[in-house]
C-alpha cells in the first residue's frame, strides 16, 4: 500500500475517511489512528491495522461536546465534566445508550467518549459528518507514536494517509469512569484531584 503524507484539508483523507479506511493523525496528546464509527468494515480494519485483539471497544471522538448526550446517558455531574474539560484532553467512559452500534461498545458496560482540543481534528470530523473511532497510532502492546516520524515509520505502507502535524503534550489523555462513582483508569496531564473537586461540588 502506498501511504501519502497529507494535511488535515486534504480531499482525498476526507473520501478515505468515509470509504472506511485508517488514517493517522496529530491529537493534541499523541498521534491517533481512526475511522468512522458507523462501519463494522471500518471497525475491522482498525483492529487488524494495529495488531489488537477485536474485544476491547475504540474511543468515539465527536466533534463536538454538545452531542456526548447522543450516544451516552449524561447527568448533572457528567454534564459539570463536559462543560469544564471538552474539548481537551480526557476520555469520559460513559453508559451507552442502547440504539449505539454493537461494534462500538462490544461487550463494555461503558463507551469512552472525547472530543479533541485540537482545532483540526474536530473540523476534520465535523468534514467526514458523523464521529470516529480513534486509538493512539500504534502497534498493540508497543510504543504510542508521539509524532510524525514515529508514526511514519510505523505505519507506512499499512495506511493511506498520514497527516504531517504536531501534537503538544505527548501524554496519552485522562481517562475517568462515570457511574455512580468516579473511577481513574489512566492518569494524563489533567489531575484526577481537580477532575474529582469539580464531580463534587
Amino acid at each position: 500500500m502506498e501511504t501519502k503524507v497529507v494535511g488535515f484539508n486534504s480531499k482525498e483523507l476526507i473520501e478515505a475517511i468515509t470509504t472506511n479506511q485508517v488514517v493517522c493523525f496529530p491529537t493534541e496528546t499523541v498521534y491517533g489512528m481512526g475511522v468512522v464509527y458507523d462501519s463494522l468494515d471500518a471497525f475491522n480494519e482498525l483492529v487488524k491495522t494495529k495488531e489488537r485483539k477485536p474485544d476491547k471497544p475504540f474511543t468515539l471522538m465527536l466533534d463536538n461536546p454538545s452531542l456526548v448526550k447522543e450516544y451516552a446517558y449524561v447527568n448533572e455531574k457528567i454534564e459539570k465534566l463536559i462543560l469544564k474539560y471538552m474539548p481537551g484532553e480526557i476520555t469520559l467512559l460513559l453508559r451507552p445508550k442502547e440504539d449505539i452500534y454493537p461494534w462500538v461498545k462490544l461487550d463494555s458496560k461503558y463507551v469512552g467518549i472525547r472530543v479533541s482540543g485540537k482545532e483540526e481534528v474536530c473540523s476534520l470530523i465535523s468534514k467526514v459528518g458523523k464521529p470516529m473511532l480513534v486509538t493512539s497510532a500504534n502497534i498493540s502492546g508497543q510504543k504510542v507514536c508521539e509524532d510524525f516520524n514515529e508514526t511514519y515509520g510505523v505505519f507506512k505502507g499499512k495506511v493511506p494517509y498520514i497527516v504531517k502535524g504536531n501534537t503538544s503534550s505527548n501524554t496519552p489523555s485522562t481517562i475517568v469512569i462515570c457511574d455512580e462513582e468516579l473511577i481513574l483508569v489512566r492518569e494524563g496531564s489533567i489531575k484526577f484531584e481537580e477532575i474529582k473537586k469539580v464531580w463534587e461540588e
